[in-house]
């Protein structure tokens, strides 16, 4: 019996500061602007918690981790706890090269630009070889 009440009030201590994570949207990998759009949806605050690189604008970086908070109104107060997700962006663009900061060639952000490149590369290639008419 004392062990249950001691797990009971442990759960009810520790779980209040906590966000449900089912209400939070998945929005890793996506652009901000759009992951802006999404969380407020789901009833939370987007906030930025870290910001990785310089090279686009903030709607355009991409949202590599998220963490769910609340927090809670101010003492005395009667206002209500606000739920927040924490986001963290990333900001470069494309692969990273010798030259540039960017995504990881084996992570699937690399991967993707990569060969985003590769292809609009092709294209170029192709577009300059074809006969003028």
């Amino acid at each position: 019996m004392a062990g249950t009440v001691l797990t009971a009030s442990a759960v009810m201590l520790f779980g209040a500061g906590v966000a449900q994570a089912s209400s939070s949207p998945d929005v890793v990998g996506q652009k901000y602007s759009d992951a802006q759009t999404a969380i407020s949806g789901a009833g939370l605050t987007p906030v930025v918690s870290t910001v990785v690189g310089d090279r686009q604008e903030r709607p355009d970086c991409v949202v590599t981790n998220t963490v769910a908070r609340t927090v809670p109104a101010p003492e005395n107060s009667a206002g209500s706890p606000t739920s927040q997700l924490l986001v963290s962006l990333n900001c470069d663009s494309g692969e990273a090269s010798a030259k540039a900061p960017g995504f990881s060639a084996g992570s699937p952000e690399g991967k993707a630009a990569a060969a985003a490149a590769s292809s609009s590369a092709a294209a170029a290639s192709a577009s300059a070889a074809a006969p003028a008419s």
